[in-house]
């Protein structure tokens, strides 16, 4: 497993997740209000030790390689996984994931998160544009997306754990836009 730079922002900290996190990681994820909206492949009802398996069977061989995986940390908190910022070479449409925890909802947290992962994909990675997607309907990670310039393309189906989600946003992020985007934010 190659090690991932760690980024601290205002109030958070953000490192590899590994399997010392399991724990904290099933505490915080294994809520059927935040995997209602994720992709079918995550099974519900998640199994027992699933983020175990997950972490060592997902995350570990590829960490660094074709994904890199940032376990979200309160700085007041530093050792309890509350989220996950996702990034992976291949699109399937999308280059990046997220989740966090439902009681740190609503507080900008992911967005605040996802900066500097952006900068680490476009500068370090040197992705050239990074393609997003969302249940529609999930309005907290549709507005990440807003808060952060991506731009939306379309609407097309897709199948989610929830059957009630039957179609998903796609946006994409270039490496031009985004840079023009943060040189606004100063």
């Amino acid at each position: 497993m190659a090690k991932l730079p760690i980024f601290a922002t205002e109030r958070l900290i953000l490192r590899e997740v590994t399997e010392a996190d399991a724990t904290a990681y099933e505490k915080n994820f294994v809520d059927y209000e935040i995997i209602s909206q994720l992709a079918s492949v995550v099974p519900w009802p998640y199994p027992p030790g699933g983020v175990l398996d997950f972490i060592r069977h997902q995350i570990v061989p590829r960490q660094g390689n074709d994904r890199w995986v940032w376990g979200i940390f309160l700085k007041e908190q530093p050792s309890e996984i509350i989220g996950v910022v996702d990034l992976w070479r291949t699109g399937t449409p999308e280059n990046r994931g997220f989740w966090l925890g439902r009681r740190y909802w609503g507080k900008g947290i992911m967005t605040e998160a996802v900066f500097p992962i952006m900068d680490y994909a476009f500068d370090v990675l040197g992705f050239e544009k990074l393609c997003f997607s969302n249940a529609v309907g999930n309005k907290r990670s549709r507005r990440v997306k807003e808060k952060t310039g991506a731009q939306f393309l379309r609407i097309e189906p897709g199948t989610f754990v929830s059957a009630s989600y039957t179609e998903r946003e796609i946006w994409e992020l270039t490496r031009d836009r985004w840079r023009e985007f943060k040189s606004r934010q100063t």
